[in-house]
């Protein structure tokens, strides 16, 4: 308020509203009693003027109708002048009944004010920001008669949403020196169809010719749902035009901010994995995570931060952060602060090896959530240091499910990994036990359940971020083998679907996520070498250095035995292998982790390989 008193604008727009307020009381009369006021009309307009002018400009000012910029007016404001205009004549119809008990007094009258002093606040808002739009829009909509090479002309592929946004917010500012000249759409019903006055002018395949005739400096990837191929397909006819092209981040990288050309980045190999939107119970995340305290270990990992955020949208009423990583928990925790605005967040600086704080921890906070995301996850790394894998990934895990059986948590999700099925290196193996240690708590109160899922684009552990540092320094990119395959997801579909499976649960169940179809390895390299404007292997060579340790050419979902049944959601299944015994099988469960233990403690690696053979039968290091 204190700023607006030293804003002139303030003035002005307060003594304009002052004047409708009263043109727009005095309009009501003369439209009620047909241009002709009789002498006790009259006589009534200057009684109540003064009531209603203080009344609307109270109401106004009280529901905030002053801070925004009339430049800026958009249809929330005009909802809230419908708001505010509303609640005003309610309070000066409440104020004449009890005054004057509406003796004499025009019921018709009020409802007019209300009606012109609506299209009369709204109007004079619309006028101003149509005033400063078509001022913008000279800027930047002038026409050069020449084909300058650095111009403003953009061409726009994808005529849907996104599409819509981008061109809204380009003619909304004049900082934005863009020209849009049209759409590209391949679908036929947009044809010959305006956004905002700006031609669909044809398909895809017309962009070529487009950029060559219309003058087109620069190209604009708006394309909110599309699959991997048609992506590259985009991509592709993008490069071949010779001009630079940008795309807007996909919805899902974006959920919390808003789509607009300020987003607009470089393509990478994500957007070349397709887009589809993730469906999302909203409803039924919502009742086991609103206003509920949510525990995330491994939340500065690249699941897990992206977990964090995922949570935060669903408004937790406290989370527990917990990482070994000092660097790692600093991070998110600022990113809580200050970009995601969210504040209730204790930080426990802390491995989950430690059963002592991972009880005390549970006690104090009683977590009724907990996504488990801490783990090692590097193969070689593994199979130099096994005892790693079983102190972190096993015994760790084991610990964080103990605490929250003993603590009375209501869902503990497990987040695995497809190098679980059919394991044939140490991480894999381990992961594998921790979905088995499930069985351990199959008479829990608290529901235990496991995602898994291949790997995530852009995580710390991904190919891709060394495939780009080898291609800045101008190669060779090295590739294992020329036939591996993986499963590949965004981070962000990735820690959606954990949510959502989270849902799911009875108790025991392995969640997989659809990933598609696997991608080749060594396509994937030459990708990100074409992206980079390169050609592989004419600029940049591609060198197979043969399998590491551990590694295997393809990953699988499910493993022998188990029984995949589809859910309710298309990218969510579900598995579940029974034992015949479960207390049987309990026993020996403890009984073998007791000696893994043991031998990861006195550092036997050849102990903890044996043991994990045992307890994961199909664990073939052999591949």
């Amino acid at each position: 308020m204190i700023h607006n008193l030293r804003n002139a604008n303030f003035y002005l727009m307060v003594l304009l509203d002052l004047i409708i307020f009263v043109v727009a009381f005095y309009g009501a009369y003369l439209f009620r009693f047909d241009f002709a006021l009789p002498d006790y009309a009259g006589v009534q307009f200057m009684e109540l003027l003064k009531y209603t002018v203080i009344i609307k400009f109270s109401v106004f000012l009280g529901l905030g109708l002053y801070r925004g910029m009339w430049r800026y007016t958009s249809l929330r404001d005009l909802w809230h002048i419908l708001e505010a205009t509303f609640l005003q004549s309610l309070v000066l119809v409440t104020l004449v009944l009890y005054k004057f008990g509406f003796g004499g007094f025009s019921r018709g009258v009020f409802i007019i004010d209300w009606l012109l002093t609506v299209f009369m606040c709204g109007g004079i808002r619309v006028l101003i920001r149509s005033f400063y739009a078509y001022q913008d829009g000279n800027a930047i909509h002038f026409m050069p008669e020449a084909c300058p090479v650095d111009g403003n002309n953009v061409l726009i592929i994808g005529a849907g949403r996104a599409g819509e946004k981008v061109v809204r917010e380009i003619m909304g500012s004049g900082q934005l020196k863009y020209r849009p000249i049209g759409f590209l759409d391949n679908d036929k019903a947009k044809r010959g169809r305006t956004i905002h006055g700006i031609p669909v002018l044809g398909p895809l395949s017309d962009l070529q010719e487009l950029v060559d005739n219309k003058c087109v400096n620069e190209i604009l990837i708006a394309v909110a749902e599309a699959s991997g191929q048609q992506m590259r397909e985009i991509v592709d006819a993008c490069k071949q035009t010779g001009r630079p092209y940008k795309i807007l981040p996909g919805m899902d990288e974006i959920i919390n901010g808003k789509v607009g050309i300020k987003a607009l980045r470089d393509v990478s190999y994500q957007d070349l994995l397709g887009r589809s939107p993730v469906q999302l119970d909203t409803s039924s995340i919502s009742e086991y995570i609103s206003g509920k305290t949510v525990l995330v270990t491994g939340c500065g990992g690249s699941i897990g931060s992206e977990l964090v955020r995922q949570v935060v949208r669903f408004n937790p009423g406290r989370l527990i952060l917990v990482d070994s990583s000092e660097a790692n928990l600093y991070g998110i925790q600022m990113e809580l602060h200050h970009e995601l605005k969210y504040h209730e967040y204790v930080t426990v600086l802390g491995s989950v090896q430690d059963i002592e704080l991972m009880d005390s921890t549970f006690g104090q906070y009683k977590p009724e959530t907990v996504f488990h995301a801490a783990a090692y996850k590097h193969v070689p790394m593994m199979e130099r240091n096994p005892w790693q894998a079983v102190h972190n990934n096993i015994c760790g895990t084991k610990n964080v499910m103990t605490a929250a059986d003993r603590h009375g948590v209501d869902r503990f999700v497990i987040v695995s990994t497809d190098k679980a099925v059919r394991p044939t290196n140490i991480m894999g193996a381990s992961k594998r036990v921790t979905e088995l240690l499930m069985r351990l708590f199959h008479n829990s109160e608290t529901t235990f359940m496991a995602v898994r899922f291949g790997n995530v684009v852009g995580s710390s552990g991904s190919v891709v971020p060394l495939f780009r540092r080898q291609i800045e320094k101008g190669g060779p990119v090295t590739v294992t083998h020329p036939e591996v395959t993986r499963y590949f997801m965004s981070i962000s579909e990735a820690a959606q679907l954990i949510l959502q499976a989270g849902v799911m649960a009875e108790g025991g169940e392995i969640f997989i996520l659809e990933m598609g179809q696997p991608i080749k390895i060594a396509d994937m390299a030459r990708d990100l070498i074409r992206l980079s404007g390169k050609e592989p292997d004419r600029d940049i060579e591609i060198m197979f250095t043969g399998l590491r340790e551990g590694e295997k050419l393809y990953e699988e979902l499910i493993t022998e035995g188990e029984g995949i049944v589809r859910t309710e959601h298309d990218k969510i299944m579900v598995l579940k292998a029974f034992e015949n015994d479960f207390e049987a099988y309990a026993e020996q469960l403890k009984d073998m982790l007791r000696r893994m233990a043991s031998a990861a403690d006195n550092f036997d690696g050849q102990g903890v390989r044996n043991l994990l053979h045992e307890v994961v039968p199909e664990f073939d290091e052999k591949g």
